[in-house]
């Protein structure tokens, strides 16, 4: 299990696109990845789960990676969420 804590710099915060494409690219991986934010824990696969955090920019969350491919996805994840989510 590999974890990292992050800050959402993107001004709308995980609303409908960014999180879309945040949990289809971590669909692709074979490990669970869950998102820590406010003492709960949503499946970050899910788009409905990241939804309903309701993640604002300056919000931080700590994405944590478990399995076979956890290295890869927190390292997309990563890079993800730092980039602003595309946005």
């Amino acid at each position: 299990m590999v974890s990292k804590k992050l800050t959402i710099v993107n001004a709308q915060g995980f609303h409908m696109r960014p999180a879309s494409v945040f949990s289809s690219a971590m669909g692709k991986y074979a490990c669970d990845v869950t998102i820590k934010f406010n003492g709960s824990d949503y499946n970050a696969k899910s788009l409905l789960n990241i939804i309903a955090a309701c993640i604002k920019c300056g919000s931080e969350i700590e994405v944590v990676c478990d399995g076979a491919d956890e290295n890869e996805a927190l390292e997309e994840a990563a890079k993800m969420i730092e980039s602003g989510l595309g946005e």
